[in-house]
């Protein structure tokens, strides 16, 4: 049986913390800012970890590695 691949949408999204949750960048920061206050910009800087229901499904993407 072949390897599994790794999901390469998933693997430039998400890394894996050293105890396995997924970090993701915040959505709503590429465009249309100007709109925005400078609070919500604000808070929507750096990473954030993802939903626990949703870890394992991205650690199968992901074959388990840390990237």
């Amino acid at each position: 049986m072949p390897k599994q691949k790794t999901h390469k949408g998933t693997k430039k999204r998400f890394r894996l913390t050293a105890k396995g949750h997924a970090k993701h960048r915040q959505a709503g920061t590429s465009h249309l800012a100007a709109r925005m206050s400078n609070k919500r910009k604000r808070n929507l800087r750096g990473t954030t970890t993802v939903d626990t229901c949703m870890e394992p499904s991205i650690q199968q993407a992901l074959n388990g590695n840390s990237y």
